[in-house]
């Protein structure tokens, strides 16, 4: 394990490889699991803020589960989620289904399109990484958890391209944890492997 500032790494996001392969994953990860999109407090008024400039996105059983459900809910296991479709393979109803079968997220086609100021849950925007809350402490562990299945692609893309957990997420982690802790990240990686930093 690494330990940055108080955040516990898993050796994984430095040793492993891995890039999204959305031809062959179709965004599977937005629909295959035990709830929705995990959802900090911040995030619960993000969701509010931009849900009507997102509305068009979203499919009709979509928008009649939210506005019947609400916005979000909460699960005695995963904390604030995003709503899902049982009726859809538990997809997130924030997400829609192109004519190909790939799945996007309303969020983050409104933010691509200039529509809104926010991607989309920063749970969302780091997978395969999980943040977990330290049971005992103010810490966090960041464990690298993609599926055996769903995921299988994106790792043999990664490993195809040469490409680190760390550096296919440098956004979403510099996004949750800022400038410095990823390159504190790229100083350990760097070490480990005999470069200088």
């Amino acid at each position: 394990m690494v330990i940055i500032e108080n955040k516990i790494l898993s050796d994984d996001i430095i040793s492993e490889q891995f890039v999204c392969d959305l031809s062959k994953c179709k965004g599977a990860c937005c629909e295959d699991g035990d709830a929705g999109a995990p959802l900090s407090e911040e995030e619960l008024d993000k969701v509010v803020e931009h849900y009507e400039a997102i509305k068009p996105y979203l499919t009709k059983n979509a928008i009649a589960r939210i506005e019947k459900k609400g916005k979000y809910e909460y699960s005695t296991e995963f904390g604030w989620v995003t709503p899902t479709l049982p009726s859809d393979n538990e997809i997130c109803v924030y997400a829609y289904r192109e004519k190909n079968g790939l799945i996007k997220c309303a969020f983050e086609q409104a933010y691509n399109e200039g529509k809104i100021s926010w991607k989309k849950p920063i749970s969302c925007h780091l997978y395969p990484i999980i943040a977990y809350k330290g049971k005992h402490g103010d810490y966090e562990r960041l464990n690298y958890e993609p599926r055996k299945i769903t995921c299988a692609p994106a790792c043999r893309l990664g490993e195809n391209l040469k490409v680190p957990v760390y550096k296919f997420l440098k956004e979403p982690l510099t996004r949750k944890y800022g400038k410095e802790f990823y390159e504190a990240i790229e100083a350990v990686a760097k070490h480990q492997a005999g470069e200088n930093p």
